[in-house]
């Protein structure tokens, strides 16, 4: 005689297993630039972490704390949403550096004044800031950059299993150290266009020595921006490459930081 068990036992514990997985992929989800933004609605952000962590649990032998509500399973909860957190903003720290940069050419070209609401953060950012950000985003998508994230989330479960492997303090310092790596990242983006604008000025302050009837005003600000205008156009294809080194150095940042050697 066959025994038939009709319990929602074993469903029951998949479904708390699938959504301790969901912690560390929807802290990442959360913290990242492009899927935490907030023009994305809350349920396709969590339907993909529902998504991801069904592929998660089928492939990795990832075991929910057997008592997830007392201290040691809240604990370890918490250790998820650290680690989701910081492969995420390992991202953000890239995103960051044309943000930053545009800020700088902006207030060389004079239009530090333009801003934009951003849909991404929701806050005011420069308008060349926009350009710089909507740039990264075809070229992190264009070259799948996303796919290598979304792979590095699933890898971080072997390096820290949930409860056996802590994110040690070493491995939050090798975060904050990403940070000098996104400034000259910023940096480099913003000086050849940078250089330019500091010749038109020095060559407009000489015109205006030469000629003290002239306006300086009204001759600088169309100088400075006609030639940032021109600048940026002469360096589109070194911005390019540069935002192209930036994805790739952002997903080897993430790699580096789930990398068994710096635990």
């Amino acid at each position: 005689m066959i025994a038939l068990h009709f319990g929602f036992g074993a469903l029951e514990a998949e479904f708390w297993r699938m959504i301790f997985v969901m912690t560390r992929i929807g802290a990442a989800l959360l913290a990242a630039p492009l899927f935490g933004a907030n023009s994305v609605p809350m349920q396709l952000r969590v339907s993909l972490a529902g998504a991801v962590a069904v592929l998660v649990c089928a492939w990795t032998p990832v075991a929910a704390p057997p008592a997830l509500f007392t201290l040691s399973g809240l604990l370890i909860t918490a250790q998820e949403i650290l680690i989701g957190l910081s492969l995420g903003f390992v991202l953000q720290w890239s995103f960051s550096a044309p943000l930053i940069a545009a800020e700088v050419i902006g207030g060389s070209m004079g239009m530090s004044i333009a801003s934009t609401a951003d849909p991404v953060s929701g806050a005011h950012s420069p308008v060349l800031g926009q350009y710089f950000s909507v740039l990264l985003t075809v070229l992190f998508l264009g070259l799948g950059a996303h796919l290598t994230w979304f792979a590095l989330i699933v890898q971080s479960y072997e390096t820290f299993p949930p409860g056996a492997a802590w994110f040690t303090p070493e491995r939050m310092m090798l975060v904050a150290g990403f940070g000098a790596q996104m400034l000259t990242a910023a940096i480099a983006i913003a000086l050849p266009v940078t250089l330019l604008l500091l010749l038109v000025q020095v060559m407009t302050g000489v015109i205006s020595r030469s000629a003290p009837s002239l306006n300086l005003f009204a001759l600088g600000l169309p100088a400075g921006v006609l030639a940032g205008i021109a600048a940026l156009i002469l360096t589109a294809p070194l911005l390019t490459d540069k935002l192209g080194d930036l994805s790739l150095t952002a997903i080897a940042q993430a790699a580096q930081l789930i990398s068994p050697k710096h635990g």
